[in-house]
């Protein structure tokens, strides 16, 4: 009779022993990818159940269950939901007999073998067989658990292990240097070409919500003002669209698969700072630690795998080189705003070089340099200056510099190329009839929910509850589809028509109001002296000019 503790049945001699077996199956990602048979699940369940049939020695052999890893590396037991499973039954005393076909199947990693089959079976009192690549049996043949050559195996396993984990990464390396996609999910606004799986092509859905994003950051809108914005109008955020649009198994590991995910600021800054979205291939930028820590670790940008001109570009360099520089400035929206201060992003102190900060005193609104705020009054001065002042001199100096420019029509058609895509029917058409599909779907929810009432299916107190939750979420949608539709309506032919600050500049080669686009266009950053005096640094000019 077995021990409670789940231990070994008695020794021989003392009657017939009972053996609750694990039996444990591994298939590895390199086992699929080699399509061999002989390291089936299916033929390695075969194999384990002959032998066990095969057992004549008077004992009782009972499979208790059968633990499967399918596609998973035998590098570390921790990622083996399988392997853990089991080595809780044994815990529980379920379990006192594992068999597998080999070592390898278990242990791919030579530390985790001597720990097991040396530590952790023994003081577990569980019988450990393995049928091929060094045979084993714990309970028979005890002194073949000590032979050199069980070790030996391990080192040859494991070493296995890292020339293939080598090779993998070799080729995968390959194709990252001649530019061919190799991840798993083409990223959000590109799909994998049907006809090339290493190759990208537009989704035009998801690239239209791709611009619209650059162009709302470029027209000094905030990354927090973009989330509200696109959730408001019921925008599918990245992993959402992958799964609900594209119909892809894709799931964020850092959101709860239980609630629907939303945009947020890290998901627009990431689509804000992607290379991709200009024609070039970005790939390396994480890898494993090793083939035996499966931990990510982020890859300093030097190191990167980038090829150019790849694939059809959704931005222009142009425009993804100013959202950089925008993205760089130590820029803020104010309380209750959606969009960024006239001067955010521009002032520096001329002393100390930091940002310089925004005071309101009353009506007057004023800068002072922010380590003397909120640092240390002895490192640097107040530089105290009141915007009015401050926009009067820059609007100032930005019509002198335009009407002293050599080539007015140069500058014109630096700044026409530089303007961000401005297709806002465009990007409305695919959200509209998303709304409508969605609607179009809560309708046939309610009527099927009716049917079920009329069927008997659900109780009328269900029914109630579902339709007024349907009724609901049709509220919503029918709202959001009315704002969309006003917006299409008022939108109009908008396409065709360009920012209002070039067309402005064509007909009066003049400014007479600063805009953030303006200062984007013309200005690089403004010194602030300490007497009131700032210095102004132009994109397009030789050298700054004083004021």
């Amino acid at each position: 009779m077995a021990r409670k503790n789940g231990g070994l049945p008695p020794p021989k001699g003392a009657g017939p022993r009972l053996w609750r077996i694990a039996v444990y199956i591994r298939l590895s990602r390199e086992d699929a990818r080699c399509l061999d048979e002989s390291e089936s699940v299916t033929n390695q369940r075969a194999i384990i159940e002959a032998h066990i049939a095969g057992f004549d020695d008077g004992d009782e052999y009972r499979i208790a269950e059968e633990y499967v890893d399918d596609g998973i590396s035998g590098t570390t037991d921790d990622a083996r939901g399988g392997f853990q499973r089991m080595l809780a039954d044994i815990r529980r005393g379920r379990v006192n007999c594992v068999i597998v076909k080999d070592l390898a199947r278990s242990f791919r990693n030579y530390s985790d073998q001597g720990y097991y089959l040396d530590d952790w079976f023994p003081r577990h009192n569980v019988r450990f067989i393995s049928l091929f690549h060094q045979p084993l049996d714990s309970y028979k043949e005890p002194q073949a658990m000590r032979s050199i050559a069980v070790p030996i195996q391990g080192v040859l396993n494991e070493n296995h292990c890292a020339e293939t984990s080598d090779k993998v990464r070799e080729v995968f390396d390959m194709k990252r240097r001649s530019g061919e996609h190799i991840g798993s999910f083409a990223v959000y606004g590109y799909r994998k070409d049907p006809l090339d799986k290493n190759a990208l092509v537009v989704d035009p859905e998801a690239a239209a919500v791709v611009r619209e994003i650059f162009s709302l950051f470029l027209d000094g809108m905030s990354k927090s003002a973009i989330v509200r914005h696109l959730n408001g109008r019921g925008v599918l955020c990245p992993a959402a669209y992958k799964r609900e649009r594209l119909g892809l198994k894709y799931q964020n590991p850092s959101v709860d698969p239980a609630k629907r995910p939303l945009w947020c600021a890290v998901s627009v800054g990431a689509i804000l700072k992607n290379r991709m979205y200009c024609g070039d291939m970005v790939q390396g930028r994480y890898r494993m630690k090793s083939y035996k820590v499966h931990i990510q670790e982020a890859v300093p940008p030097e190191e990167w795998y980038i090829v150019e001109n790849t694939h059809e570009a959704i931005i222009s360099r142009d425009t993804f080189e100013k959202a950089q520089e925008l993205l760089a400035r130590n820029t803020r929206t104010g309380p209750r705003q959606t969009g960024l201060y006239l001067f955010s992003g521009f002032l520096r102190c001329a002393d100390c070089g930091r940002a310089m900060t925004r005071s309101k005193v009353g009506r007057t609104v004023y800068y002072y340099c922010r380590t003397y705020k909120d640092r240390s009054k002895d490192v640097c001065t107040k530089h105290t200056l009141r915007h009015d002042c401050l926009e009067a001199a820059v609007l100032r100096a930005v019509q002198l510099q335009l009407y002293l420019a050599a080539d007015p029509a140069d500058l014109l058609a630096q700044l026409d190329q530089s303007a961000p895509p401005r297709d806002r029917p465009q990007r409305q058409a695919p959200a509209v009839k998303q709304k409508e599909r969605e609607l179009a779907r809560i309708y046939r929810y309610k009527q099927s929910a009716y049917q079920d009432w009329k069927d008997g299916e659900i109780s009328r107190q269900d029914y109630r509850r579902m339709a007024e939750d349907y009724e609901q979420q049709a509220r919503a949608l029918e709202e959001a589809l009315a704002a969309l539709r006003a917006e299409q309506a008022e939108t109009g032919g908008a396409a065709d028509r360009e920012s209002p600050l070039l067309a402005s500049l064509r007909q009066q080669e003049t400014i007479g109001q600063l805009t953030r686009d303006i200062l984007i266009a013309l200005i690089d950053h403004i010194e602030v002296y300490e007497n009131g005096r700032i210095r102004i640094l132009f994109r397009f000019s030789e050298g700054p000019l004083p004021c």
